[in-house]
């Protein structure tokens, strides 16, 4: 039987999968508690070692050399573990850049670039990579654009043409500051951030951009740390009313609640496992089901559902499970669950 990811999509941007949850971490301390956090709950988040907010004035390199070290302990090789470096208007940008290659080389799964101010300056960072990469010996590292600036937001069309990008992220607290008192602060807390128009515009733009291309689009974290059920419901809303498949995370108690927001629900999964296992079966041609016409229009859109319930760890029936992710990490939920307390 054919896998799905090879027969429903030929001609069209496949996206990838990727864990729903990016979790941030900066110093040593915190970035070790989520090395031990992904050894035990699986591959439910990737995480994110920052260069640019996690270093010391003054010491950015002996940082980048800390963080490149942690991250090339052998251990950590079956984890998927990126950096963000600081923004391209500082020096120490190509000097991130250079040391953690230099250092971690391709056990970055990938690097963020923050306050991208417009194509040229996406353009130019991405390409210096790709330099350093070739110099390297190395393939070329994934890399994730943060929109955070109106110049960001006004060039999508342009740097979502850039070869390389795996996720484009949206930076609400910088991107409110970037609009000059325009958006009062009110609107960087939750639930206010969903109710404002600019914001609105700009999320769902930079969305339809990324999704157009195959590109995730990554939501910004609930700052709010010690409020989770407001975590979840932003997950939710990011997922469900803007079309994010991917949120932040600024606090390991935030991980399960953003990976339990992200999930489609169960009706929703039971529906596409049922009509996906009887196209397999009709080897991908037209169905009915529940006096319902499927063909690989809704093929598509279900397989995708199937593959963000398998990655966020929500429970699949085991003649799907044994269809499509027969070889796929299993994600132990009770061991998720065992967080939120």
């Amino acid at each position: 039987m054919q896998h799905p990811d090879k027969i429903l999509f030929k001609e069209e941007a496949k996206i990838h999968s990727l864990p729903s949850c990016e979790h941030y971490c900066g110093n040593e301390k915190f970035i070790l508690k989520a090395f031990s956090l992904r050894a035990e709950l699986g591959p439910i988040f990737d995480i994110t070692c920052d260069c640019e907010d996690g270093a010391i004035a003054g010491e950015e390199r002996e940082h980048a050399i800390l963080v490149a070290d942690l991250i090339n302990q052998p251990e950590n090789q079956e984890f998927r573990i990126g950096v963000r470096v600081h923004d391209p208007s500082s020096a120490s940008c190509k000097e991130d850049i250079d040391t953690l290659i230099g250092i971690a080389g391709n056990k970055l799964s990938y690097i963020t670039i923050p306050k991208i101010t417009s194509y040229n300056s996406a353009a130019s960072t991405v390409e210096y990579i790709q330099q350093r990469c070739t110099s390297a010996g190395i393939e070329m590292i994934p890399v994730h654009i943060i929109i955070e600036t109106q110049g960001a937001a006004s060039d999508l069309l342009s740097i979502i043409r850039i070869s390389g990008i795996e996720t484009l992220d949206f930076g609400l607290l910088d991107f409110i500051s970037d609009h000059y008192g325009a958006i009062p602060e009110k609107f960087m807390q939750s639930p206010e951030q969903f109710n404002h128009h600019l914001l609105n515009k700009a999320k769902l733009e930079m969305v339809s951009s990324a999704l157009k291309t195959g590109i995730i689009p990554t939501h910004n974290p609930c700052i709010n740390f010690r409020d989770l059920k407001q975590c979840a419901d932003d997950a939710k809303i990011a997922r469900n009313q803007f079309g994010f498949l991917r949120m932040y995370s600024i606090h390991p108690k935030q991980i399960p609640f953003i990976v339990e927001g992200m999930q489609p629900n169960s009706a929703e999964v039971l529906k596409a496992s049922e009509v996906l296992l009887k196209a397999q079966q009709n080897n991908w041609g037209p169905i009915s089901h529940a006096n319902e016409m499927h063909d690989r229009a809704s093929y598509r859109l279900f397989w995708q559902v199937l593959k963000q319930a398998q990655m966020t760890g929500a429970n699949l029936p085991v003649d799907a499970q044994n269809a499509f992710f027969r070889d796929e990490p299993l994600v132990d939920w009770r061991a998720i669950k065992q967080l939120r307390r």
